[in-house]
């Protein structure tokens, strides 16, 4: 009983269905859209609106992207120069700590240990062939120009203002622009 009370509510509620007549409808062209045609507007209008809210999110989400690609490749660039930047300091380390035995090669030389063709003399050559091809340079010769930041004075013997080395006490070293250590020396007048 109830459902039959529902289903003549709702029959009472719906108006009845219109038959179409069997010829095609024309387009109304006066120019006056009525109601049909403002609800098709509107539609227009609607799908319209949506084209354009998406097309405007994907110009968002492509200015997006754009900028974290170049993002990571500014991220990429800055780790790639830092790791170059921290294997060149890492290599300056090590030439550093090398240069006390460079010293020592030094004054052997100078004493003439090293004239006769055996162990430390090899032990020297091969020494110095490493540290070149770490890219290191000696610098620092007797009749340089004096450089205060290449050469280390010790002591100015010179009475002029212009300097050179006169003496070297301890050879300088750089790798590169980088100077791992100052020559030591002693100034003096130009010959």
């Amino acid at each position: 009983p109830h459902a039959q009370t529902a289903v003549a509510v709702v029959a009472r509620e719906v108006p009845p269905a219109r038959e179409l007549p069997d010829e095609p409808l024309e387009p109304v062209d006066d120019g006056d859209a009525g109601e049909a045609g403002a609800g098709a507007a509107g539609a227009d209008e609607a799908g319209a609106g949506a084209t354009y809210s998406v097309e405007k999110q994907l110009e968002e989400m492509t200015a997006d992207l754009k900028r974290v690609s170049a993002e990571y490749t500014n991220y990429r660039r800055r780790a790639e120069r830092d790791r170059a930047a921290t294997f060149e300091l890492a290599k300056a380390q090590v030439a550093s700590d090398l240069l006390p035995m460079a010293d020592d090669f030094d004054l052997a030389e100078k004493h003439g240990d090293l004239k006769d063709e055996g162990p430390l003399k090899v032990f020297s050559d091969k020494f110095t062939k490493l540290i070149a091809d770490l890219g290191v340079e000696k610098f620092g010769q007797e009749g340089d120009a004096f450089d205060p930041n290449f050469h280390e004075a010790v002591q100015d013997m010179s009475s002029g203002d212009e300097k050179t080395v006169a003496t070297v006490l301890r050879a300088g070293y750089r790798m590169g622009d980088r100077v791992l250590r100052t020559a030591m020396v002693v100034i003096g007048d130009p010959q």
